[in-house]
C-alpha cells in the first residue's frame, strides 16, 4: 500500500498528523507493505527566503488570538511528543526544504526521505532552526544520511525546483488545499491531522479494498492556503 502525504514543514498541523498516522501505522497489522512517501505543498509559495520570527509573522495574520493558536497546538503537540517552540520558531520560505526531500526520496528511498521530513519539522518547531538557510539544510541532511557533497551541489543550484513546482501543480490539480492529506492508493484522500483510530481505520478499509466508496472521514485541523486555523 503507497501513502502519499501532502505537507509543507511550516505547517503545525503537519507534524501533529505525522505522529498520529505513525501511531496508527505502529498498530496496523499489515504495516510492513506500506510504503509513506512525503509530496510538497506550500502553504505560503510567495514567502520571503528572509527568515522572520514566527511570533511576528502569525500575528501580522491574526492579531492578538495568534498566541492562542499557538497555544493549542503546543497542547496538542504534547500529547504526541512534539515539543513546539514558538518563541524559537523562524518563518521562511520552504521551497529549498522541499528540494531536499524531493532528493532524499529520489535518491535514498522513502525510509530515508521520511527520517529526513522528521529532523526537517522538529529543526523547524522545535529547534529554532532558519530551514531555508543551505549550510543548516545540509547538516540535517548529512544526519539523515545523504551525502554531503551531493547535497551542497544540489542546493547550490536550482535541481530538483522543476519537479517540486511540478509535484506542486499536480497536487492542486487533485485538489489537494488544505494539508496535511493523505492519500492512499492514489485513489481515497483523507485530510487533516485525524486521530490514530481514525487513521488505522482507513488504512484497514484501504487494505480490504473498499475500492467503490473513498473512505468516509470528519475533516480534521489543517492548514489551507496562507493560514492555520483552529
Amino acid at each position: 500500500m503507497k501513502v502519499e502525504i501532502y505537507s509543507d514543514i511550516a505547517c503545525p498541523w503537519c507534524y501533529i498528523g505525522k505522529r498520529r498516522f505513525e501511531q496508527a501505522l505502529d498498530r496496523f497489522a499489515g504495516k510492513d507493505g506500506v510504503e509513506v512517501v512525503y509530496r510538497p505543498f506550500q502553504l505560503v509559495p510567495d514567502a520571503s527566503e528572509t527568515p522572520r520570527p514566527h511570533r511576528e509573522w502569525l500575528a501580522e495574520r491574526y492579531g492578538p488570538q495568534s498566541v492562542a493558536m499557538d497555544a493549542r497546538v503546543a497542547e496538542l503537540g504534547r500529547a504526541v511528543g512534539i515539543d513546539y517552540d514558538f518563541d524559537a520558531a523562524i518563518e521562511v520560505n520552504t521551497l529549498r526544504a522541499h528540494r531536499l526531500l524531493h532528493l532524499a526520496e529520489t535518491e535514498y528511498g522513502s525510509a530515508v526521505q521520511a527520517d529526513l521530513k522528521e529532523r526537517l519539522l522538529k529543526a523547524h518547531f522545535t529547534d529554532g532552526v532558519d530551514i531555508g538557510d543551505r549550510a543548516a539544510l545540509t547538516g540535517l541532511a548529512v544526519e539523515a544520511g545523504l551525502d554531503r557533497a551531493r547535497v551542497e551541489a544540489y542546493l547550490a543550484g536550482d535541481e530538483g525546483a522543476a519537479e517540486v513546482r511540478a509535484q506542486l501543480s499536480a497536487g492542486r490539480a487533485m485538489g489537494i488545499s488544505a494539508v496535511p492529506t493523505f492519500v492512499f492508493e492514489g485513489q481515497w484522500a483523507v485530510q487533516g491531522g485525524q486521530e490514530a483510530d481514525t487513521f488505522l481505520r482507513v488504512l484497514q478499509q484501504v487494505e480490504a479494498e473498499i475500492a467503490e466508496t473513498a473512505p468516509v472521514t470528519p475533516d480534521g485541523d489543517a492548514c489551507t492556503d496562507g493560514a492555520c486555523a483552529v
